[in-house]
């Protein structure tokens, strides 16, 4: 104990050994010492000296450490002091924080090198990140802390060694996870840190730690931490989600398909009150707009950013952005990265664009939020980070959408300018832009300009009706001769860099531009003046765009102008610059430094204003026609003319192609109405197959009814008839009898009232044969008078009949009534006194046969019920027969009409092989003659690209 109390200081007589020599000693001591006590200090007094004798405690007390941590993990105390002890050999953070004043400039990079030292030591043996991961499951604080410290620090030093053998050991990720669920706030922070450090450029850890549900427990953290207010945890969590997203779309569809997207839309509820933002704050909501960013960049597959920007429309997560994007009080830096982030969720996606389009600022009157973005760029005094991030705003709102093209061009247009000047329109802010002083307001309006026109030819011809009033008492000239004369005046090169890239963009496949531009006698000599000289390396990209627009003037030339027809001009080019001079200036573009940047990705960022000269999209065009326009230059008239030959050729073709095509697209259309069709009548024809069926079931239920109610009736007959004496009913014989009687009556006076109608009757006719007699002398009234008589005679006749029929009808009731009244009175006198009371068995009797009449009346109605039923169900089921029959006739005629389809097709399909051979005849002598030609099938498979982009755009509306 006196030589630990040496070592930490305590008082010694003799004298005090060096730090190499206390050091050996302590080794000796943890390797050799039997107890644990004195092994758990001599370990403590080197984590002591571990941050002052780094390297010698490194060199000589690492595999003792490591020994330490194998054979004592029962003492937690012994092995935090371990692993504190590596982690200040291992770790540079603490070394970094000693020198950080310090004047050697060699040192930082001394202090990487012996950082990486020691963990190229430790890891050599992959048993000791094993058992790291070990020691990190662990739940007590003094070992799983130290532990999660010493595995971040190996990761930093030497992260690809060790990620991969921690991806090779078994649940070696899963175990990093559960750090994430501690309750310990220090571990949890600590882990997320780690977790930092090992998903690092490494895709399969990634997917890994993603699949372990780590996007759920980072967003609670982020949540309980209080989202954007949060503090550096919120950071930590946000650098974390970044590994794990950027870059990796296996990542992002998880991420967007678990729903997480909806869960972002509350870090952007920034509030009113925007004053008094924290430093904190502002890291905290730039990082989750970047995150916003990971999910929608450009870089993406197309069809993951399509669902992911519509998913944050239909969250709302779009517009709480907007809301962010037109507040007042949000700090600069927040505010451009706002404006970038809104760019990219709107960029190529319909829906999303169309609702930045109705978004309005917050001002009297109320504006559109593009007016006012657009005034803040061709604004010299914003800043220029805002400016571009404007400009990129424009750019991904007009990008592939027609719609806002035409809306930008539309205020140019001299039908839509507002003539009370109250409100500014797009339109005016791009031509103020482009005409200003500032060079950088002109470059900006230029390039957006030319994105409202890319790829629009439509809207390249309508803009050639724009004129602009320059002064007062001159009159108007148009925007494509007021761009030639300020490119003329010899303005800023980054003036005049932008209205060319415009001008190209506006005549390249617009061949009603090239006109309009030729037909400008300056224009033509000042291009190849332009060309033709020897100036400086700046004006070299100035002579390049002019080649470019002069080569667009001839390639996309219709010769409808004499003086300016392609071979004059390519003599022109001869004479004034040589065509191979012409070549070389044009390369100066695709060769300049500038040039490749931009042709890197969409966002314009530059370091300076001065290196703001080319456009992401321009470079796309300076590739596809550079090429085209050289071989222009060199081809004779005559294979102008063939290729203008073949070009008609191909154009009738092609149109030939296309209505065979459209032909063929009707047919299968209506071979899928007629399929449709026939599978509506085959499942009608079933349904009443079915109907019939359970009709002819239900015929057969009615005759086995009607078969046991038959069988019932006979049953009961006999035995009332058997059992008849039996029955004794008092009170009831002399009312049936009075019944009968009173019915008797009526029956006779409906008798004598009939009779005296016949006899009424009777006097009417003998009335009218005697007035017959009498009526009329000549000819013509007699006839007349006879007819009359007849047909009144006639119909008298044939009431009389019917009243006769009635009359016997009613009489053989009576009569019938009468038997029954007999048989009752016989029945009342000749009663059998053995039974007793003769009037109760009388009423028995009668009351018995009028059960059984009213039985047998009930059975009739319903046999005869049964029977019209039958015979409606008969006729039903003849009708569905012939429906059948007809629905058969039917399909038999689809088919013929589909076999006779089909065959037309197959003779489609032949003549379409036949063109196919001739197309492709023609294109081997187009490339012959050097003319570039375009594979249909590349064609057909950009279409169809684009096609799929519209259709998942369209999709979870």
């Amino acid at each position: 104990m006196n030589f630990l109390r040496g070592v930490m200081g305590g008082p010694s007589a003799g004298p005090q050994p060096s730090g190499a020599e206390t050091i050996q000693k302590l080794c000796d001591r943890v390797a050799s010492s039997t107890l644990l006590d004195d092994r758990r200090d001599a370990v403590r007094a080197l984590k002591s000296l571990s941050k002052k004798y780094r390297l010698e405690v490194g060199i000589q007390a690492m595999e003792h450490l490591i020994h330490v941590l194998q054979t004592d993990r029962s003492d937690s105390e012994i092995i935090g002091y371990a692993l504190d002890t590596l982690y200040n050999v291992i770790s540079n953070d603490l070394e970094e924080e000693e020198q950080d004043d310090s004047e050697e400039e060699n040192l930082p990079k001394q202090v990487d090198d012996l950082g990486s030292q020691f963990t190229e030591i430790f890891i050599k043996q992959q048993e000791n990140v094993t058992l790291l991961l070990t020691l990190v499951e662990e739940f007590d604080f003094h070992v799983r802390w130290p532990g999660v410290k010493l595995l971040t620090s190996l990761l930093k030093q030497q992260g690809p060694q060790v990620q991969q053998i921690i991806l090779v050991s078994p649940m070696g990720v899963s175990r990093l996870m559960d750090l994430l669920a501690d309750s310990r706030e220090v571990i949890r922070n600590d882990g997320v840190l780690l977790l930092q450090q090992l998903t690092k450029s490494n895709a399969a850890i990634q997917k890994i730690v993603a699949f372990e549900n780590a996007f759920e427990r980072l967003l609670d953290i982020i949540t309980e931490e209080g989202n954007s207010d949060g503090g550096i945890v919120v950071e930590d969590c946000l650098l974390l989600l970044q590994n794990l997203l950027k870059n990796n779309n296996s990542n992002q569809n998880f991420f967007k398909e678990g729903s997480y997207i909806q869960r972002m839309k509350p870090w952007f509820e920034v509030g009113d009150d925007n004053c008094g933002w924290s430093a904190q704050k502002v890291t905290n909501l730039h990082l989750m707009l970047q995150l916003v960013r990971v999910l929608v960049s450009p870089t993406n597959p197309p069809g993951a950013t399509s669902s992911c920007q519509k998913a944050m429309f239909h969250c709302g997560l779009l517009q709480q952005l907007c809301t962010i994007l037109m507040a007042t009080g949000v700090p600069a830096d927040i505010l451009t990265e706002t404006i970038n982030t809104v760019s990219e969720v709107i960029r190529g996606c319909q829906m999303n664009q169309d609702y930045f389009a109705s978004v309005n600022a917050p001002s009297n009157p109320p504006r559109p939020a593009i007016v006012v973005l657009l005034m803040s760029m061709v604004n010299e005094r914003q800043p220029f980070v805002l400016r571009c991030a404007v400009l990129y705003c424009f750019q991904c709102f007009l990008y592939k959408n027609q719609k806002g093209q035409g809306e930008i061009v539309s205020t140019l247009l001299p039908s839509t300018i507002d003539a009370t000047g109250n409100s500014v329109s797009a339109g005016q802010l791009l031509c103020g832009g482009l005409f200003s002083t500032d060079s950088l307001s002109n470059w900006c309006a230029a390039v957006a300009l030319a994105h409202a026109l890319q790829e629009n030819a439509t809207l390249k011809e309508q803009l050639l009706r724009v004129q602009l009033a320059t002064s007062i008492g001159n009159p108007p000239v148009s925007l494509l001769q007021q761009c030639t004369n300020i490119l003329s005046q010899g303005s800023k090169v980054q003036t005049r860099v932008g209205l060319l890239m415009l001008l190209c963009t506006w005549l390249s496949n617009c061949s009603i531009a090239v006109t309009h531009f030729l037909h400008n006698p300056a224009n033509v000599p000042f291009l190849t003046g332009q060309i033709a000289e020897n100036l400086g390396e700046e004006e070299q990209l100035v002579q390049g765009l002019c080649a470019l627009l002069l080569g667009i003037s001839i390639y996309y030339n219709d010769n409808s102008l004499e003086n300016y027809r392609k071979e004059k001009l390519k003599q022109l080019i001869e004479k004034r610059i040589g065509r191979e001079n012409f070549i070389e200036k044009l390369g100066f573009i695709s060769k300049h430094e500038l040039y490749s940047r931009a042709a890197q990705k969409p966002q314009p960022s530059f370091s300076s204003p001065d290196h703001m000269m080319f456009d992401h999209e321009f470079t796309k065009l300076v590739k596809e026609l550079e090429g085209v326009i050289s071989k222009a230059i060199y081809k004779s008239s005559e294979e102008d003319k063939k290729e203008e030959e073949v070009k008609k050729t191909l154009e009738q073709h092609d149109n030939i192609v296309t209505h065979y095509k459209k032909v063929i697209r009707e047919q299968d259309q209506e071979l899928e109405e007629l399929k449709q069709r026939i599978n509506t009548l085959t499942s009608q024809n079933e349904q009443l197959q079915v109907t019939v069926t359970q009709q002819v079931s239900q015929i057969q239920q009615h005759k086995d009814q009607y078969n046991l109610l038959k069988v019932q009736l006979g049953k009961d007959t006999q035995h009332h008839n058997s059992h008849s004496d039996t029955f004794q009913m008092n009170g009831i014989q002399t009312e049936e009898v009075s019944k009968l009687k009173e019915e008797l009556e009526e029956w006779k006076n409906k008798h004598e009232l009939l009779q005296g109608q016949l006899r009424e009757k009777d006097s009417v006719i003998e009335k009218l044969k005697s007035s017959q007699l009498e009526i009329g002398t000549t000819e013509q009234s007699s006839q007349t008078s006879k007819s009359g008589g007849l047909e009144h005679n006639n119909e008298l006749q044939k009431e009389l009949e019917v009243l006769r029929s009635q009359i016997q009808l009613q009489s053989a009731e009576i009569s019938k009534l009468q038997m029954e009244n007999q048989k009752l009175q016989v029945m009342n006198t000749t009663a059998d006194p053995v039974l007793g009371d003769s009037s109760a068995r009388a009423a028995n009797n009668s009351e018995l046969e009028g059960r059984l009449e009213q039985e047998i009346k009930e059975l009739k109605s319903e046999v005869k019920a049964l029977s019209e039923e039958k015979e409606s169900l008969k006729q039903h089921l003849d009708s569905s027969s012939s429906t059948v029959a007809i629905l058969q006739d039917e399909k038999n005629k689809l088919q013929q009409e589909v076999a006779e389809s089909k065959k037309e097709q197959d003779d489609l399909l032949v003549l379409l092989a036949d063109q196919d051979q001739k197309l492709s005849a023609l294109k081997i002598k187009l490339k012959d003659l050097g003319v570039p030609v375009e594979d249909e099938d590349d064609i057909e498979s950009g279409d169809q690209g684009d096609e799929e982009e519209d259709g998942d755009e369209e999709e979870q509306d």
